[in-house]
């Protein structure tokens, strides 16, 4: 008799020929909804990439190298919920290491899969290429080790144990993982042994009931309560429930630098993002003075509290994580965030009073003619953003200005805001095109920025992607510039001058392209874009006249860099 079992990503008929360990790993995969898999070619990953090949939903897409390949599976996981990225043994897995270390950092789920060679050699410690020339073969796994949610070496007997174990734990902690396999056990039959996973963690009831208790009491204290929204909502797709609660309880909501689109940034109660002292001051004022503040997956990072400029307090905080849940110095463990916020609307509390703010760049500012200066091209950014765009942004100058951008409904928005590898939206555009084809994808880097990736250009332009690409061409690191006030002149913070809009020459291959100095040459360029990236792409490069041009957030945190720098002295 033939039973059909049931599976997520398909029927598999007991008695059929079995899986591969290439086959079944790709059925995982694909059941996560993963369709590319990024990474570079080696030899010791050709019986994968074969697999691959002969594999009906899943194609490989080839990177131009494996840093950038890890940054494209980043950016690519952002948009679906989980990527995968394919190296090879050694010198491949070490050039994707700060790929994954900021996918790690910044809570991004990658399936890193390894290539090794043969297992018989490996077992009898062979002096292979690509080693240590030590005959050790689990020196890079320990390496992983440190920036992996897990990491395990496969073979037929534990792959149908190890594979969905390692995709679980991504899946959960939004972390990457590790998965090694030798060339030659990639072909091999798995060795079946039907063991069920375990079914998710639940909620702590009696924990959830004293934290519901204590946040009933501390609501019912609150004249004024704010709401802030951080990374965590974006990666556990929360950002419907916490919208929901926001709704019912009739309170403002900001973002957190590294929470921007978190929150639907056209909602009446939506004031913008908190930045402490460098932000708003409308929304400082809110925030900070509010009597309790639902701080929903708060990353306590630098780069959200504005060099600890942020003055909240902790006994007003509500502060909600995946699995638990601070309500002011009292922590409550083994709470599912989504529980939490469900039972939240049981709570009846309303406010009256809503905040009226202004956002930076709702208004246009710069005559026509007048060059291009960040006071006038971020208002320009706002204006030309559409509904469901998804924005990647460079590390650099364009992490404070856009940060303050208004997004439209709908709008994705990708950055590094913690790990800040400069030259990753380059590579993570490319990965969120390939990721959602038919979005129009937005992609804000800089000069110096692209200069570390912009091979990944020929990337896009061979698999048919069509982003805006805008360049701002600030004459070098202008962050690090306004960041280092201990010296002027840096000749560390200059890099070669380049024609950007040559790039698509460089490939072979059309494009539009403009260089703009004013504002009327923006608008233009803006308006032509918007025309031509449905059938090619584009690429606008930004003159500015002054290399120190900075949007205000920047202005004020390089004023409070000079103020410590005078005390030190003192």
């Amino acid at each position: 008799m033939i039973v059909a079992i049931i599976r997520s990503g398909g029927i598999m008929l007991a008695g059929s020929e079995k899986k591969t360990v290439g086959e079944f790993l790709l059925d995982r995969l694909m059941e996560e909804g993963i369709t590319e898999i990024f990474g570079i070619p080696g030899d010791y990953n050709f019986s994968l990439l074969d697999t691959i090949e002969r594999y009906d939903g899943i194609r490989f897409i080839n990177g131009r190298n494996e840093l950038n390949a890890g940054y494209s599976a980043d950016g690519y996981a952002r948009v679906k919920g989980m990527a995968a990225l394919i190296t090879t043994f050694g010198v491949g897995e070490m050039s994707a290491c700060n790929a994954v270390a900021g996918a790690y950092s910044e809570n991004v789920p990658i399936i890193h899969i390894v290539g090794s060679p043969k297992s018989a050699e490996q077992k009898g410690k062979k002096l292979l290429h690509h080693t240590l020339m030590d005959g050790n073969y689990d020196v890079f796994r320990k390496v992983y080790e440190q920036i992996s949610g897990y990491t395990a070496i496969v073979t037929p007997e534990n792959a149908e144990m190890e594979i969905p174990r390692a995709i679980r734990i991504a899946r959960e902690t939004k972390k990457p993982v590790y998965i090694m396999v030798a060339i030659d056990l990639v072909p091999k039959q798995i060795i079946s042994h039907k063991l069920p996973e375990p079914g998710p963690e639940k909620t702590n009831e009696h924990a959830l009931k004293a934290a519901l208790r204590h946040i009933q009491e501390m609501l019912g204290n609150s004249r004024q309560t704010a709401a802030l929204v951080d990374m965590a909502v974006l990666r556990h797709n929360l950002s419907e429930s916490v919208q929901a609660l926001v709704e019912q309880y009739h309170i403002p909501a900001a973002s957190l630098m590294q929470g921007k689109s978190g929150f639907d940034e056209t909602h009446p109660q939506y004031i913008g993002m908190y930045g402490g002292a460098f932000g708003s001051d409308e929304v400082r004022t809110i925030i900070e003075e509010a009597d309790c503040i639902i701080a929903a997956g708060l990353l306590q990072s630098d780069m959200n509290l504005s060099k600890y400029t942020a003055k909240l307090d902790p006994l007003k905080m509500i502060i909600i994580q995946p699995d638990s849940v601070q309500v002011g110095q009292a922590q409550y463990m083994n709470i599912k965030a989504e529980d939490l916020l469900k039972e939240l609307r049981s709570i009846e509390y309303r406010q009256e009073e809503l905040f009226t703010v202004s956002f930076p760049y709702e208004e246009l500012q710069g005559e026509p003619g007048e060059p291009i200066a960040a006071s006038s091209y971020y208002p320009r950014f706002q204006k030309m953003l559409r509904e469901d765009d998804i924005v990647v942004v460079e590390t650099g100058t364009f992490t404070y200005g856009m940060s303050q951008v208004r997004l439209p409904h709908g709008a994705d928005y990708i950055g590094q805001g913690g790990w800040q590898s400069i030259g990753y939206a380059a590579p993570a555009a490319f990965g969120a095109s390939m990721a959602a084809p038919d979005r129009r994808v937005v992609l804000f880097t800089g000069d110096g920025s692209l200069q570390l990736t912009f091979q990944e250009i020929s990337s896009m332009l061979e698999n048919g992607c069509k982003p805006i690409i805008f360049v701002l061409n600030n004459k070098g690191y202008t962050i690090e510039k306004i960041l280092n006030v201990q010296t002027d002149e840096q000749k560390y913070n200059q890099i070669p001058v380049w024609q950007y809009t040559k790039l698509p020459d460089l490939f072979n291959v059309e494009a539009f392209t403009a260089e703009v100095r004013t504002n009327s040459d923006l608008e233009t360029a803006i308006m032509k874009a918007g025309e031509e990236c449905a059938e090619r792409l584009c690429l606008i490069e930004l003159l500015v006249e002054d290399p120190m041009d900075a949007p205000e957030y920047l202005n004020r945190l390089r004023s409070f860099l000079e103020e410590q720098k005078q005390q030190a002295e003192k």
